[in-house]
C-alpha cells in the first residue's frame, strides 16, 4: 500500500469565503489564467475530473479547455483553509494535520518593516550589517541593492505579505555555509515573533544580470505538534518528502527527504520512486514552479505552460501506480497571476483523489486541508487524527 500527495504550489481554483479579509476577493488561479493563456491543454488532469470541481463552488469560474467529464477516473472536490493565513508554511502544515487559529506573525511592508531591536541583534551576531528592511518582489530588490551588497558585504533583508525574513546574498560575496548560518540566527531571532519561515536567497551575477540560484533553503518555524508524518513513521510506515517540504517540516517525521528546487528535478524524483517496489510508503511532494516562476511575477502564459507539463508528467506517473495506491493531488493556496499585487491569493484549493480501477464521486467541499492527513490515518490504518474528516 502507497499513498502519494502532490501539492501543485499555489494553484487555487477559487476566492474563499474569507477572501475579503487578505484583500482576495474575485481572485481565482486556475479559472483566471485558463482565460488569459487562451485555455489549458491537460487531458491527465481533465480525465482525473479537475474540470468537474467549478461546479462545486459558490460562483465557480470554468477553467477555459478543461470542461467537466461525464465519468471522473478520481474522485473530485475543494478544500477550504481554516488557518489564519495564505502561505507555504500554514497550508503544508494543515494538510498534515496541524491548524494555525491565530496565524503567523506578519511584517509591515512599509520601510523599515523589521523591529529595530530584531535588526540590531541580528547585525551584532551575524557581523554584517542589514540593507532593504521592506516588503519588496525578491528579483527587484537584488536587482536594486544587488551591487551595493556586492561592495560593502551588507545582507538584503526583506520581506513579503506572507511571514517570511528573507535574506539575500551574492554567493561569491558570502558564501553559502554563511548565509545558511545567518539565516539560522534569523529563525532564533524570530521565534517569539512566530514568524513563518526565514528563507535564504543567494544569488549570482553581475549588476544589471543577476539571477538567483538554486540553493535556496527554508527554516521554519518549530512544529506546534506532531504531524501525520510523524504518525506514520511512528507506525513503520516510510516517509518520503520531494521538493522543499524538508525544509517546510524541519526534517520532522521524514524517513527520507529528495530536496528540489524546481518541477523538472522533482517530477523526475517522483517517477523513480514510483517505480519501485517499496511497501506501506506515503510521499509527499511540492512542484514550486507554479508559485516562484509565473504566479509572483503575474506570468499567466508561463503559469499555463507549467501546468501543462506537469500534465504530461502525471501522464506518466499514473501507470507506474500500483492497484492498492493511493494519488492524492492539490494546492497549498493561490497565486493569481491576473490579481493586483505580487503575493498569494487566499482560496479554495482543488482536490484529486485517485485509485486505480476505483470509479471517482465528488468529494464536495472540505471544511479544513486538514482532512487529507484524516484520510491517511483511516489508509494505513492508524489512530485518528485530532482533525479533519477521511474521504478515501
Amino acid at each position: 500500500m502507497r499513498a502519494f500527495l502532490i501539492v501543485l504550489d499555489s494553484v487555487g481554483i477559487g476566492a474563499a469565503p474569507d477572501a475579503a479579509d487578505y484583500g482576495d476577493a474575485g481572485a481565482n488561479t486556475l479559472g483566471h489564467l485558463s482565460v488569459a493563456a487562451g485555455g489549458l491543454a491537460v487531458p491527465s488532469l481533465r480525465r482525473l475530473g479537475l474540470g468537474n470541481i467549478p461546479a462545486l463552488l459558490p460562483g465557480g469560474i470554468t477553467i477555459r479547455g478543461v470542461p467537466p467529464v461525464l465519468t471522473p477516473a478520481a474522485s473530485f472536490g475543494a478544500m477550504q483553509e481554516m488557518s489564519q493565513g495564505k502561505d507555504t508554511t500554514t497550508g503544508h502544515w494543515e494538510m498534515a494535520g496541524l491548524e494555525l487559529p491565530k496565524g503567523f506573525h506578519v511584517f509591515p511592508p512599509q520601510e523599515p518593516s523589521f523591529p529595530p531591536d530584531l535588526v540590531r541583534t541580528f547585525e551584532q551576531r551575524t557581523g554584517r550589517k542589514l540593507i532593504g528592511n521592506k516588503a519588496a518582489s525578491g528579483t527587484q530588490i537584488i536587482d536594486e541593492l544587488g551591487e551595493r551588497q556586492m561592495k560593502d558585504g551588507s545582507w538584503i533583508a526583506y520581506t513579503s505579505a506572507d511571514s517570511v525574513f528573507q535574506i539575500a546574498a551574492h554567493e561569491e560575496t558570502i558564501p553559502l555555509p554563511e548565509l545558511y548560518r545567518g539565516c539560522e540566527i534569523a529563525r532564533a531571532l524570530c521565534n517569539p515573533l512566530r514568524i513563518g519561515r526565514i528563507i535564504a536567497r543567494p544569488f549570482v551575477g553581475t549588476p544589471g544580470a543577476f539571477r538567483r540560484t538554486e540553493n535556496r533553503r527554508d527554516f521554519s518555524y518549530p512544529l506546534p505538534e506532531p504531524t501525520i508524518l510523524n504518525r506514520l513513521q511512528e507506525a513503520s510506515v516510510t516517509t518520503l518528502t520531494v521538493g522543499k517540504l524538508d525544509d517546510i517540516f524541519a526534517k520532522s517525521g521524514i524517513s527520507e527527504s529528495f530536496h528540489a528546487e524546481n518541477n523538472a528535478d522533482a517530477q523526475a524524483d517522483l517517477l523513480n520512486i514510483a517505480g519501485q517496489r517499496q511497501d506501506r510508503l506515503f510521499t509527499f511532494a511540492n512542484l514550486i514552479d507554479f508559485d516562484m516562476l509565473y504566479g509572483h511575477r503575474r506570468d499567466a502564459r508561463g503559469y499555463a505552460r507549467a501546468l501543462e507539463n506537469v500534465d504530461r508528467f502525471l501522464g506518466e506517473l499514473l501507470p507506474l501506480l500500483h492497484p492498492d495506491d493511493v494519488l492524492m493531488i492539490t494546492a497549498d493556496h493561490g497565486n493569481d497571476p491576473t490579481f493586483k499585487g505580487t503575493d498569494h491569493t487566499r482560496e479554495f484549493v482543488p482536490l484529486l483523489a485517485y485509485r486505480p480501477g476505483v470509479a471517482g464521486r465528488s468529494l464536495g467541499i472540505r471544511k479544513g486541508f486538514y482532512d487529507i492527513a484524516q484520510s491517511l490515518a483511516t489508509r494505513f490504518g492508524i489512530p485518528r487524527m485530532p482533525r479533519g474528516a477521511g474521504f478515501l
